[in-house]
């Protein structure tokens, strides 16, 4: 009950400093104009306006930079643990250099080098950039998570005779999923949130749209808002549904221990 009401009092608090400061720079509110740019109903027909578009190129963007993030952040966790050092070399290049730079540089030379020689759009630079960067982060889950298994379970594996292919993918990863599902699922919520870095490059996102929307209505702290809270919900609905998937999740090849 106790944190309810602080974070009721918190968000009041919030509230009142936000339109003290509007008040403070005699800003007219039009939150009345904002719905027509989310989504309006023409001869009973629902169109949706230029956020919710915005909104799906996100959704779309957020998808497939998921996924290759996935198959880039496994591939190089593997790498890492392979008897190649060559490939373990490569990973870990891959991996310390991704991380420690920032990820609108890496943007730009994802656009501006690599996209007019493989002949990319905008969009599917974007979608490389953002999977590059993150799956330099997911490498390190996974690894993680695969080191995490006790060392029962690979003696096991290996006493049955598994190949190295049959080891990772019936005895290894099942298990190691429900590890690394927490984190992925916050690192999910940052490639949302980093995708608003695309803007940068024109790709026609939630934050492109907002940006193109302020500049023709001047309504910055409307269009911004409902932005913010088009996010949150986002973030916050993966969030639930990971949690609901992680309950519901069996772990296969046993109890640990």
């Amino acid at each position: 009950m106790l944190d309810v009401l602080a974070f009721l009092v918190l968000m009041v608090g919030l509230g009142w400093l936000i339109v003290s400061g509007a008040g403070s720079l005699q800003y007219n509110w039009q939150w009345y104009r904002i719905p027509p740019y989310l989504y309006r109903f023409e001869d009973g027909a629902f169109h949706p306006g230029p956020l919710l578009l915005g909104l799906g190129v996100t959704l779309e963007l957020t998808a497939w930079s998921l996924a290759l993030t996935v198959v880039l952040g496994l591939a190089a966790a593997l790498l890492q643990r392979s008897t190649s050092w060559v490939g373990h070399v490569l990973a870990r290049f891959y991996v310390e250099i991704v991380r420690n730079t920032p990820m609108l540089v890496q943007l730009y030379l994802v656009y501006f080098v690599l996209a007019p020689i493989l002949a990319m759009d905008r969009f599917v630079a974007a979608v490389l950039a953002l999977a590059i960067f993150e799956g330099a982060f997911a490498a390190e889950i996974f690894r993680a998570g695969i080191e995490a298994i006790p060392a029962g379970q690979w003696e096991a594996a290996h006493a049955l005779g598994l190949s190295r292919y049959a080891l990772y993918r019936c005895v290894i990863l099942p298990q190691a999923i429900r590890l690394i599902l927490p984190p992925l699922t916050g690192l999910a919520v940052s490639l949302i949130k980093h995708s608003a870095l695309v803007s940068v490059i024109a790709v026609a996102d939630l934050t492109t749209e907002g940006r193109n929307l302020i500049a023709d209505t001047f309504m910055t702290f409307e269009v911004w808002f409902t932005v913010a809270a088009l996010y949150l919900a986002l973030t916050i609905s993966l969030s639930l549904w990971v949690g609901w998937l992680e309950r519901r999740l069996p772990v296969r090849g046993g109890e640990y221990g």
